[in-house]
């Protein structure tokens, strides 16, 4: 068995980066009607992972197309806030999949309503 709980394996993470999404999340009515592209990223903290790189199984892996539908799910639930949609995700995957133990999710919206030359304004949060 790999010896994961010594001082060079302590964490696995699952990675997805920069998912971009179609929603209507904003303060304003026009972001809610029309909408704007989001990007989420996750890194989730799945210790199951361990046996899955000793075994092989995809029972002890996290199933990435699973993770990427459930966060669709929640984006296309439209909220005012950032913020309140990365607390949903979070609720929603640690509800799928109890084993995530810690984590830190991203959720940018590209092209924001502002008059200001940017690429895009985000909120993360880890736990």
């Amino acid at each position: 068995m790999l010896q994961h709980r010594n001082e060079t394996m302590t964490k696995a993470e699952i990675l997805v980066d920069r998912l971009r999404i179609r929603a209507n999340h904003g303060v304003f009515p026009q972001e809610t009607v029309v909408g704007n592209v989001f990007e989420v990223s996750l890194r989730l903290s799945y210790p199951p992972s361990f046996e899955a790189m000793e075994d092989d199984n995809i029972g002890h892996a996290l199933n990435y197309a699973e993770v990427v539908e459930i966060v669709r799910q929640v984006m296309a639930t439209p909220s005012q806030l950032l913020e309140n949609v990365a607390g949903r995700i979070r609720t929603a995957l640690v509800g799928a999949f109890p084993a995530i133990d810690g984590g830190e999710i991203t959720v940018r919206k590209l092209t924001p309503p502002i008059s200001a030359q940017l690429e895009s304004v985000g909120f993360t949060f880890t736990w």
